[in-house]
């Protein structure tokens, strides 16, 4: 696509904002700013838009996957998280391996396994998982281990991250999810109690490291507690500066802050404010391929509305998602391709049927 018509912006700081993305320029801290501090969320959505369609047209992507929770138990209490319970306490699961084998069906395309930090499985437990995934559905590509969870493994039993993925992939895994960062401010760490979790240069180092490896990775930012509205540009632009040293990430995924019974804020994030960070993102993250609108956890409405700012992927049915439930998410737990097809096409849109690499099943005219 090229620069045509300027879309109605009725705030005209964002005229600028239309011309630098029309010509392929960068955006700057100050324009990400901008971009959160708006009024004219319509014209945000345009230009955000804009760009997406740019990329893929009215294409948006889904997948047909399996969501595991190995276990919940974790040896974080991060004051943000509904989902971690100690050992022994009320709640509390461990899966064995036989159990999450059971869980996964066939037609699945993707495996997205994410789990708390246990404090006694050994690194020797999640790579037989991946293998015995992998030995029973050769034909599904596993997404598995946040950033977090693999500097874990160096923590509690100091097995390098490089050996760690070089180790789970030749197990099966073919990528990673980016949950895990949260807000990559160390302010936000201190009060937020994640001090014994990757921060924002582990995190990225060890998303590079994949990147080297060549497994293919997302990134995430939590949103709508107590961070700020610089703390949230500077993440994103963070991001963007790793992508630009090692290439490897495939979709941003802003997540919502689920208000649970954490309560950080008195109520969730509104509409609103979802739409104007998935714009945001979508134009300040030029290097990511992807922007998603996770509808688990800002609902299918939304959602759907979301594929009109930026967005031009929804993830997929996530059967048996746990960890945005355990914070009281209103989303069903999961959907069926039906839904997700109808939550795609009631925004105009064209469904596009992926696995987890972005290679396309089915294009769903």
């Amino acid at each position: 696509m090229t620069l045509t018509a300027r879309p109605l912006l009725r705030d005209h700081r964002l005229v600028p904002i239309w011309e630098k993305v029309g010509a392929g320029a960068r955006l700057d801290r100050e324009d990400g700013l901008l971009l959160f501090q708006t009024d004219d969320l319509l014209g945000l959505g345009r230009i955000a838009d804009y760009a997406k369609r740019r990329r893929v047209g009215d294409q948006v992507f889904f997948v047909i996957n399996r969501y595991v929770n190995p276990t919940n138990v974790c040896v974080l209490s991060c004051k943000f998280c509904d989902f971690a319970k100690k050992k022994g306490e009320a709640g509390a699961f461990e899966h064995s391996i036989e159990d999450i084998l059971g869980m996964i069906q066939d037609g699945v395309r993707e495996v997205h396994i994410v789990g708390g930090h246990h404090p006694d499985w050994p690194f020797e437990y999640y790579e037989r998982l991946i293998a015995a995934i992998h030995a029973q559905h050769p034909q599904v590509q596993i997404k598995a281990f946040t950033a977090a969870e693999i500097d874990y493994f160096w923590r509690r039993w100091k097995i390098p991250p490089e050996e760690v993925l070089s180790r789970l992939k030749a197990a099966g895994l073919h990528s990673m999810p980016g949950g895990g960062a949260e807000v990559f401010s160390e302010r936000l760490q201190k009060l937020l109690n994640y001090t014994g979790k990757a921060g924002a240069d582990r995190w990225c180092e060890i998303h590079g490291i994949a990147h080297r490896l060549g497994l293919k990775t997302n990134a995430t930012m939590l949103y709508g507690h107590v961070e700020t509205t610089e703390e949230r540009v500077d993440h994103l632009l963070r991001l963007r500066r790793q992508q630009d040293e090692s290439g490897g990430f495939l979709t941003f995924i802003p997540l919502a802050y689920q208000v649970g019974d954490t309560k950080l804020v008195p109520r969730q994030t509104p509409p609103t404010d979802d739409l104007r960070t998935i714009a945001a993102s979508r134009l300040l993250l030029d290097n990511f391929p992807h922007v998603e609108a996770y509808w688990i956890m800002i609902g299918e409405a939304t959602a759907s509305i979301a594929l009109n700012f930026g967005a031009d992927d929804i993830n997929g049915t996530l059967e048996d998602e746990r960890i945005a439930h355990a914070a009281k998410a209103e989303s069903p737990a999961g959907l069926a391709r039906e839904q997700l097809l109808r939550m795609i096409r009631d925004a105009g849109k064209i469904p596009v049927e992926r696995d987890a690499l972005y290679n396309v099943i089915k294009v769903w005219n």
